[in-house]
């Protein structure tokens, strides 16, 4: 897991007019070989710190757009929880 740093863009429905933005790498369990995801956090979840190697579970919204012709793929972190080492998997 890798975190970016918080950027604020602008927003009609956040009070003051922005909200926070960041990035997130997260992977899944199974090694080497396992999925990674590229996810933006938005509002409250972009202003939280998580350690590399930390355990998290997330909730991922995955949604595609059109631009020019060209389709991409958004993947929203709607929440992050972390996960005490001591629970375990």
């Amino acid at each position: 897991m890798a975190q970016g740093e918080v950027s604020y863009v602008p927003s009609k429905k956040q009070e003051g007019g922005q909200l926070a933005k960041s990035y997130i790498r997260l992977k899944a369990l199974g090694g080497d070989y396992a999925d990674e995801y590229m996810c933006v956090m938005f509002g409250n979840l972009a202003l939280c710190k998580f350690e590399v190697g930390e355990p998290v579970v997330a909730a991922l919204r995955f949604q595609t757009h059109e631009n020019n012709g060209a389709f991409y793929q958004d993947i929203v972190a709607s929440e992050i929880i972390k996960l005490n080492q001591d629970e375990g998997l």
